[in-house]
């Protein structure tokens, strides 16, 4: 500050010297508390404007979490991160394997390839099964004009996208969810209709005992067992097994019952029926479904049974003399060939006090923790240590066995068996 000559022409003094410092200093004093206020003014109106970003970002994760529809979604999420960082100019690139197979931008009149080459934005991905979003925000608006992103606006931006990325993932699971629950649903009436199937009370044979299993490994299974009396008073028993689990093995199932008792009602011979059948099931599915099946029609009074086994395991005769055959007589499975093949049967006679046992291969396949199967042999010996059972306690006794040699190991196929004793 320089002062001028007094008004009376006087020379200047000390005193003058110390009112000029004094009047500085309350200058000084005053243009400080002037420039704190402004500071003041210009950090609350920046943290006012954050508070509102900040309630934006809240108000808007809830709003995109509602939108059922994903196109909107990532329309209102351009559309706000805009806004809530006061860019002018928002772009959106959807890419797979590096190719950008769809774009979003705000204004829809902006031109994307010269808006990226800007030098003043910001930028962040979300990344979502096998897709890259990819946001971009350019040339940040102010009262004073164009001015730089900052700190602030690359955090709400990140914050933002993981908003965004909580929705659709969220979406997703919530249409994963609903399908699952249409899956179970539809497992469930399957299940209903396959234990329809599967008889839940055998009939009663007179001179004879039997019992059956089936417990699926899923909710639905491709094993199936059956003991029906047909017209002609002979009894028919039935094992098969399906490849494959689940609901397409129990449409087969359900074929193959429906099939099979129209033709034994028919009474045609074992071996025709096996010829129809095996056409019918292989006309009828893929390739890769076929069916194995063990049929036997038991004529009740001489104990003499006629046998066809498409495929199927071995069914085990355990004799008066404790000797065991195996039933292996038959073809190939149902549906795996329509060549015209034989099915050759086999006649056997079961003798009072003699047992046979139909099974399906979740029983000798069962493993237990250490990959080792409960296996044939091992069936075997349980037949001959358990002859002298009922029906009931020797099929409760085989799962227990079974069990006991799995321990926690998780069934891998459905076990499944049927049990017939010629009283003495």
């Amino acid at each position: 500050m320089i002062l001028g000559k007094k008004i009376d022409r006087s020379e200047f003094d000390s005193s003058d010297s110390i009112t000029l410092q004094i009047f500085i200093r309350l200058l000084d004093n005053a243009y400080q508390a002037f420039v704190a206020r402004v500071k003041e003014k210009n950090l609350i109106f920046s943290l006012n404007h954050k508070v509102l970003q900040l309630n934006s970002l809240v108000d808007t994760g809830i709003e995109i979490s509602k939108l059922e529809n994903n196109a909107q979604l990532l329309e209102l999420a351009l559309e706000r991160a805009v806004a809530l960082t006061n860019a002018s100019k928002g772009i959106m690139r959807i890419v797979q394997k590096n190719e950008v197979i769809g774009s979003l931008r705000l204004p829809n009149t902006i031109n994307i390839e010269e808006t990226l080459e800007s030098i003043d934005k910001i930028e962040t991905t979300v990344d979502y099964k096998g897709y890259s979003y990819i946001v971009t925000l350019v040339d940040k608006e102010s009262r004073e004009g164009k001015t730089k992103f900052d700190e602030t606006d690359e955090i709400l931006l990140t914050a933002f996208a993981r908003q965004v990325h909580s929705a659709v993932e969220n979406k997703e699971l919530h249409k994963e969810a609903l399908e699952n629950e249409t899956i179970k649903k539809e497992l469930s009436v399957a299940s209903s209709i396959q234990k329809k199937i599967i008889p839940d009370k055998l009939p009663l044979i007179n001179g004879y005992e039997i019992a059956g299993i089936n417990i699926p490994s899923k909710e639905v299974g491709g094993d199936y067992y059956d003991c029906r009396i047909l017209h002609n008073g002979k009894v028919a028993l039935v094992m098969a097994d399906v490849t494959g689990k689940g609901v397409p093995a129990s449409l087969l199932v359900s074929t193959l019952s429906a099939s099979l008792h129209a033709y034994l009602e028919m009474n045609i011979p074992l071996a025709e029926v096996a010829i129809r059948l095996n056409k019918l099931i292989y006309q009828s599915t893929p390739s890769d479904k076929f069916i194995t099946c063990f049929i036997a029609i038991l004529d009740p009074n001489s104990g003499e049974m006629n046998v066809i086994n498409a495929g199927h395991n071995p069914s085990l005769h355990l004799k008066r003399d404790n000797e065991l055959s195996k039933i292996g007589a038959g073809g190939v499975a149902l549906g795996m060939f329509d060549l015209g093949l034989p099915f050759d049967g086999e006649k056997i006679i079961l003798e009072k006090g003699e047992r046979i046992l139909l099974y399906t291969d979740g029983i000798p396949e069962a493993m237990n923790e250490f990959n080792e199967e409960y296996s044939d042999a091992r069936l075997e010996k349980f037949c001959f240590d358990n002859n002298q059972s009922n029906a009931d306690l020797f099929i409760d006794h085989l799962v227990s066995d079974i069990r006991s040699f799995t321990k926690d190991t998780p069934q891998s196929d459905d076990i499944t068996a049927l049990y017939l004793i010629r009283m003495a």
